[in-house]
């Protein structure tokens, strides 16, 4: 048996996706020891679908970098790729990818299996048995593990139920009838690619799918009040305005009471699909205004109980999102679990989005609850890699003091 290698870094950042290469490119920046762990934008190459786009605009997908040398526009630049709106996601993870390869070229491609806290700071399990000891950890997962089944589709078998993130590719499904429940993004866009695919798609949803922005292929805004719209938008373009304007200064969110950021931050993230994909539904069936009472195996197909009676498939994609709960990371060990403040799952956070155990700091989706709605997309990393940059320099020079502090009561000889 092979004896565990041990090793230590000041700070651990667990995912390299745009969350934590950007915090990566920051600590770094800040002259902090830093280690970044797992597989650069796999949840991203992965868990989404081949042709799919972004519904943030262009100029807010950058992946943040203090100098700003290493924009989306940068990248452009010197890989001729289109700046046309949106952006695919091959582009996107083209320059994830890039980015990486410029910040941390050194990055740790294994995968944490366990963190513990250890002493004064934790200790990383990595999937080869290999030990790090690690003085400051950042959690910048995404949404890894986070997906959201609803009940009526537990126990039924993949073949027959998937949740959205659980395709790279819809070209499987080529000639079956599949539906698709939800009217977010995430649903309409698949069902808009399983159409492309070859696919006979329907989206089920309990509510008409509200669109967003332009709604046309026209470059310009097909109505005043959609000019005036994208005039007063905020540049992430989250949330209705003037909240838009508010959602982006998440310091301030922080400290409204919970019960207002609670709904304000469902106000902004209200289930909505991006105005362009619209013009790609033509062959998607709608059936808005439905109750899924029930879900069952029928004969190697699905069979759904709708309020208007049943309706067999040959696949079910789950739209249905992500909801967050740290337990289901799985990485997190029972007792450190047990240490951190949580509600509903999400981990209650304070400045520097460092959580209750010190030194333990979440970032994106996990943020939302303490920061608001810009943390669960790419436009709120600039934020949270600034923060834990912060709170990172803070804490060495309050550990340096201290560790300097005894020396400096010694009497002079």
């Amino acid at each position: 048996m092979t004896a565990k290698r041990f090793n230590a870094c000041e700070i651990a950042v667990i995912g390299a996706g745009p969350y934590g290469l950007s915090v990566a490119a920051h600590l770094k920046h800040a002259g902090l020891s830093t280690r970044v762990f797992g597989e650069p934008m796999s949840f991203w190459r992965q868990h989404m679908p081949k042709g799919m786009q972004l519904r943030s605009p262009w100029h807010a997908s950058d992946i943040s970098h203090p100098g700003g040398i290493l924009s989306l526009d940068a990248f452009a630049d010197q890989h001729g790729t289109d700046r046309g709106k949106p952006l695919a996601l091959e582009n996107f993870v083209a320059y994830g990818e890039w980015f990486c390869d410029h910040v941390v070229p050194d990055v740790d491609r294994r995968l944490v299996r366990l963190v513990e806290a250890l002493g004064d700071g934790f200790q990383l399990e990595l999937d080869d048995g290999e030990i790090f000891a690690a003085h400051r950890v950042v959690v910048a997962t995404g949404l890894a593990n986070q997906d959201h089944r609803p009940r009526e589709f537990h126990g039924l078998p993949p073949a027959l139920v998937s949740h959205a993130c659980d395709h790279d590719d819809f070209a499987p499904m080529r000639g079956k009838r599949v539906a698709v429940i939800g009217r977010g993004q995430s649903a309409t866009e698949s069902a808009a690619l399983l159409a492309e695919a070859g696919a006979e798609a329907e989206l089920i949803s309990r509510g008409e799918v509200r669109w967003l922005g332009n709604t046309t292929t026209k470059a310009a805004p097909a109505t005043a009040r959609q000019w005036l719209h994208e005039v007063l938008a905020a540049p992430s373009a989250v949330g209705p305005f003037p909240l838009s304007w508010l959602v982006e200064v998440p310091g301030i969110v922080r400290h409204m009471p919970a019960g207002l950021r609670e709904d304000f931050s469902n106000r902004c993230l209200k289930a909505g699909a991006a105005g362009w994909l619209k013009p790609r539904f033509a062959k998607v069936a709608c059936h808005a205004g439905r109750t899924i009472l029930g879900a069952r195996a029928d004969a190697g197909r699905i069979t759904l109980d709708l309020d208007t009676g049943p309706r067999t498939f040959d696949h079910v994609v789950l739209g249905t999102g992500y909801r967050i709960d740290i337990a289901r990371i799985g990485i997190l060990s029972p007792a450190l679990l047990g240490k951190i403040a949580c509600a509903d799952g999400s981990p209650l956070l304070r400045t520097g989005l460092e959580s209750s155990v010190s030194k333990l700091h979440f970032v994106g989706s996990y943020a939302v609850k303490s920061f608001g709605p810009l943390m669960r997309f790419v436009a709120g990393a600039p934020y949270a890699a600034r923060a834990v940059a912060s709170a990172a320099l803070g804490g060495r020079a309050k550990r340096e003091a201290a560790e300097l502090s005894p020396a400096l009561s010694q009497p002079h000889r």
